[in-house]
């Protein structure tokens, strides 16, 4: 039989038609955000008060300030964020309608927040925690909007982001997702004791803690053994600390509590880097909210830091 009429190779074709056909498909279905518009669960106007103590918490001004000025609420975004991809650079998130986010609705934001999705229905890249962020409260995120309303507005949009040409392709990040993301998954493990569960919230979902103090597998993704087990710094420029009782096992929970207050450790060494900015937002937290993260950091498992 000539090789033009061998019906395996014919066969062979339309397999792989068929599958670049259902994944194609199944790509485009894989931004699919969790919250429409009008969604009843995101209604009321939402506590300002309460926001900013979100806000705080979550660490947004870190990232999304303007750099080159010291007003953390104008939120230009633009600082660059180096990595083993390239650089990322957080957008503007103020009010300006135009270059910012002045112009989303609710569920908008909802979906950025929980499931990475853009009001475009694109991929955030997961240089955005929203894989910590998917675990907030409704509540929390619909007040947390309602005191970003009353930001300042800024004009002008961050630059790109500067990546590899295979990367900038952002519909890979849904098998990225597909592989790492548990959207709306349980923060952390709670135990009945709300000093210590509200700990969990806030260490694992707002604050996102791991994000920082875990090391990552060649995808990007947290190792799950590494978690809060230290890394090397993203920007390659040092160590972020264990944060595990093994890497605080000569702290009391008093100390890690007055540390997130002041930013001096328990030897007298007063932290700097991105540490210092996080310290700026957690000293303004309710004391309570303080010395939860503090009982829950302590009762992290043991873990020993990887190697660099």
């Amino acid at each position: 039989m000539p090789e033009s009429e061998n019906p395996m190779r014919y066969l062979s074709l339309a397999t792989a038609l068929v599958f670049a056909a259902l994944a194609g498909a199944y790509l485009s279905t894989l931004a699919v955000p969790p919250f429409v518009d009008g969604d009843q669960r995101l209604k009321g106007d939402g506590d300002i008060a309460r926001g900013r103590l979100v806000f705080l918490a979550a660490d947004c001004s870190s990232c999304h300030a303007s750099p080159g000025q010291s007003d953390r609420l104008r939120l230009g975004g633009g600082m660059a964020l180096a990595s083993a991809f390239g650089t990322f650079r957080p957008p503007n998130i103020s009010q300006d309608p135009a270059d910012g986010i002045g112009a989303w609705r609710i569920s908008d934001f909802a979906n950025a927040l929980v499931g990475g999705i853009s009001p475009a229905g694109e991929h955030y890249y997961p240089a955005f925690p929203y894989t910590s962020y998917t675990a907030m409260t409704v509540n929390d995120i619909v007040d947390l909007f309602a005191y970003m309303r009353t930001l300042p507005a800024v004009s002008g949009k961050a630059p790109r982001h500067d990546l590899s040409a295979p990367l900038r392709i952002r519909r890979l990040v849904g098998f990225w997702k597909l592989a790492f993301f548990n959207e709306r998954h349980q923060p952390g493990i709670v135990d009945g004791n709300p000093l210590h569960d509200r700990g969990a919230y806030l260490v694992e979902a707002v604050a996102h803690c791991a994000e920082c103090h875990s090391s990552r597998n060649i995808a990007g993704a947290i190792k799950p053994s590494t978690r809060f087990a230290g890394s090397i710094d993203p920007e390659g420029t040092g160590f972020v600390p264990n944060i595990s009782s093994v890497g605080l096992s000569s702290w009391s929970q008093e100390e890690v509590t007055a540390f997130l207050s002041s930013g001096v450790t328990p030897g007298g060494y007063r932290v700097g880097s991105s540490m210092a900015d996080v310290i700026e937002n957690t000293q303004k937290l309710p004391l309570v909210d303080r010395r939860a993260i503090a009982s829950y950091i302590k009762a992290l498992p043991a873990r020993q830091t990887p190697k660099p």
